[in-house]
């Protein structure tokens, strides 16, 4: 039996979102309809291993969905990670290195399994899923904790020579700029993401020139998250507003240079910092893009909001194995 045979004989496939954080695994069924949800922390209070954990998310998930057969199981992982293989190279925040979590999940449900970069598939399903899909050359970034970047060429994820294509958080934008967690100074995730914001808002609040955000956060950098940031900028705290107002400018010369070396037709901004000031994101994107973008590249270019939030991973996650499977490349 051909793959794409097995898929129209099985009533449901899996996407997976797996986070430093959260993880929530989603089951479609074959229009597409989301029909079983699971949510869990990605480390539990009392230790065990995470793999369990993404077994355990995937099985509650079928289960809600009424224990359907599974066609297929894509997942979005933080990498570095191999593609080709699904293997996970390295991923501190949950304790892998050189983890072959596809084996695992093949082995598990005897099913075929694909595993990408979490915010390469995110971008994925913003584009397969939205109004978006007659487009083929997408770029995503996503700008949160980190920034995070897809690249969709030709219909295609751009993984490159290493596979880990797409780090947009590392280019260098101020090169005696502020170190960043990779070691180099000046990445734009040193900039730009919402705690390089939040570290700057903190020394605000320490100052009392933020007082919205020392009331409600004091100076710890961890309570800053992007909704309290709006907040304050809704309560008139323009030094807040000029810090997210600088660092989307930062993200707006990013998308610019890549706009210039990758020439997309659409830029999706998402991510919790976006999606709590779209509005204002959005204006400083648009403004450094025209200033650091070529015209002739940059023409008819549309820079969009994501649409879908929290399901773009699981969604993106979803079609890649389904299209995959029907193509006859998904490995069981």
């Amino acid at each position: 039996m051909t793959n794409a045979g097995r898929l129209k004989n099985k009533t449901a496939i899996v996407g997976m979102d797996i986070g430093g954080t959260k993880m929530m695994a989603a089951v479609f069924d074959q229009k597409f309809h989301k029909i079983g949800v699971c949510r869990k922390k990605s480390r539990s209070k009392n230790g065990g291993e995470t793999e369990m954990r993404v077994i355990k998310v995937i099985r509650e998930a079928i289960e809600n969905a009424g224990n359907p057969p599974i066609a297929g199981i894509g997942v979005g992982s933080p990498g570095p990670l191999d593609p080709a293989t699904g293997v996970i190279i390295d991923t501190p925040n949950l304790g892998w290195k050189n983890f072959p979590l596809a084996h695992l999940l093949r082995e598990t449900f005897k099913t075929p399994v694909v595993v990408d970069n979490d915010v390469n598939v995110g971008t994925y399903g913003e584009w397969r899923c939205t109004a978006l899909r007659s487009k083929k050359h997408v770029l995503g970034v996503f700008p949160g904790t980190g920034i995070g970047g897809g690249i969709i060429i030709d219909g295609k994820i751009l993984h490159g020579f290493s596979g880990a294509a797409g780090e947009v958080g590392h280019i260098t934008i101020m090169p005696d700029g502020p170190f960043c967690g990779c070691g180099k100074r000046g990445c734009l995730e040193a900039l730009a993401s919402r705690v390089a914001i939040a570290k700057e808002v903190a020394a605000l609040a320490a100052r009392e020139d933020a007082p919205y955000i020392l009331e409600h956060c004091g100076t710890d950098v961890n309570a800053i998250r992007s909704g309290v940031l709006a907040r304050a900028i809704e309560a008139g705290e323009t030094m807040v507003e000029e810090v997210v107002r600088k660092a989307a400018y930062y993200i707006g010369i990013g998308v610019g240079n890549l706009i210039n070396v990758l020439s997309p037709e659409v830029v999706v901004l998402g991510g919790g910092l976006v999606e709590a000031m779209e509005t204002l994101v959005l204006e400083e994107v648009e403004k450094a893009v025209a200033e650091h973008a070529m015209p002739f590249l940059r023409k008819n270019v549309r820079i969009a909001a994501a649409q879908l939030g929290d399901d773009a991973v699981v969604m993106g996650a979803a079609k890649l194995i389904s299209e995959r499977i029907d193509e006859g490349g998904a490995k069981k």
